[in-house]
């Protein structure tokens, strides 16, 4: 058997959480950009749904709580509820920041407990741990878990075993069944498959004429047949890229360059934990306007640190750069290959590289006890204060708490100087 398990209004639900006044009030996030990007339970109970204007939003709720988007302890939130699942079953499958699937198959011996019970379990630690809520769908397929975690949304729990899969399908508008968009959904209408059910019960030679081998799986998975498989966790990538939109946008140069150096340090760091390094680089800048100006480079070697690369991305900056209003920033490291063994330059002192080593290393590891920006390079530092003070107008609560099992995650208030090794 597997499971879904769906965050329950995750961003909103997780800034009730670390915020309790706010329990049981209508909240939203997405300040930031005057939209709606997530609603708590109590706010979409008053038609406030993801996409509306604060505008319209507050029209339906003069007393809504709107809030900045908190995408770190977001993704905080998110590793912990991965962590909790992971204590029960070693098969996870990370679908989205607040989605994952589950294989709960063979595990009741192990656990003293059936399938719904070891469900259950997760479902509480999650509650229990961080104070949000979670639906959970256990079923046969991929499919099927879908369906039942829909049919429990917000905080329940259903099942469909095998012989009650007609029971849980009879209901479920064709539109409805995951991977099944508008476009397939209108040609099985026509052809007389208004519901899952009426979908699954069709002859297979009928379902091959008409659609793909997409279509064709979920057919199957309806049935009960697991065609969609887990999709292993990734060791390497091609590139990597990363971006930031912030607001309001702003002409002033050096604040530019620092949120471009921040991309390159995010970049940087999820390439050193793949231990890979980029040959390439390439940065664009996004106008208020939504125009873009980009250039692509190289380096003499491969490389996962931003130090290295401060000169080069300058060099490029000042190139692209055209007094304007922007709002976003990007970068992406192309070209990647194993970080180690490195290859010094021909006039390169090989113990540099070691040094480099190590001094990430240790950087490294007062992120990962610190929080993800706790030591970055100077030449960042006017990003850092602009995103972590100036647009959420306060420090996020998780700054001065902590979660329960976890040390207390305060950030450093220096940045790492642009040092030279030698």
């Amino acid at each position: 058997m597997l499971a879904h398990i769906d965050g329950d209004s995750f961003f909103a639900s997780i800034e009730q959480s670390v915020k309790p006044h706010l329990k049981g009030k209508p909240v939203v996030t997405g300040k930031e950009r005057n939209i709606v990007a997530a609603a708590s339970i109590e706010a979409k109970k008053l038609g406030i749904t993801r996409g509306v204007t604060l505008w319209d939003a507050k029209k339906m709720c003069p007393e809504l709580v709107v809030l900045p988007t908190d995408y770190e302890t977001v993704s905080l939130f998110s590793k912990r509820m991965y962590d909790i699942i992971r204590r029960y079953t070693p098969v996870v499958e990370e679908y989205s920041v607040d989605e994952a699937f589950a294989d709960l198959s063979g595990l009741r011996r192990y656990h003293h407990a059936s399938y719904e019970q070891i469900a259950a379990k997760i479902q509480n630690d999650i509650h229990a741990e961080l104070g949000i809520t979670v639906t959970l769908g256990i079923a046969p397929t991929k499919t099927l878990c879908k369906i039942a975690t829909d049919k429990g949304k917000p905080a329940g729990l259903v099942s469909i075993h095998r012989s009650r899969i007609d029971d849980a399908l009879v209901d479920v508008a064709i539109e409805n069944v995951w991977n099944i968009g508008p476009a397939t959904a209108a040609l099985l209408r026509k052809f007389g498959m208004r519901t899952a059910l009426q979908f699954k019960q069709r002859p297979e030679e009928h379902i091959q004429k008409l659609l793909t081998k997409p279509g064709m799986q979920t057919w199957q998975e309806l049935n009960g047949m697991q065609t969609i498989g887990f999709e292993e966790e990734k060791t390497s990538y091609k590139s990597i890229g990363k971006s930031k939109t912030f607001t309001p946008p702003s002409n002033n140069k050096e604040f530019i360059f620092a949120q471009l150096m921040k991309n390159i340090e995010n970049a940087c760091m999820k390439a050193r934990r793949y231990h890979q390094g980029a040959k390439s680089i390439t940065i664009y800048l996004r106008t208020k306007e939504f125009r873009g100006h980009g250039m692509e480079g190289t380096v003499e070697r491969v490389t996962a640190y931003p130090n290295e690369l401060v000169d080069a991305v300058r060099t490029m900056f000042e190139h692209i750069w055209k007094p304007g209003y922007y709002r976003a920033t990007g970068v992406f490291l192309a070209n990647l290959q194993p970080l180690n063994p490195m290859q010094p330059t021909l006039f390169e002192n090989p113990a540099t590289l070691v040094k480099y080593t190590k001094l990430y290393g240790a950087i490294d590891e007062l992120r990962e006890h610190y929080g993800k920006h706790s030591v970055h390079l100077a030449a960042s530092l006017p990003a850092q204060s602009f995103q972590h003070v100036s647009a959420r107008g306060d420090m996020p609560i998780r700054r001065a708490t902590t979660l329960k099992g976890e040390t207390k995650r305060k950030r450093l208030p220096i940045p790492m100087l642009q040092v030279k090794l030698r």
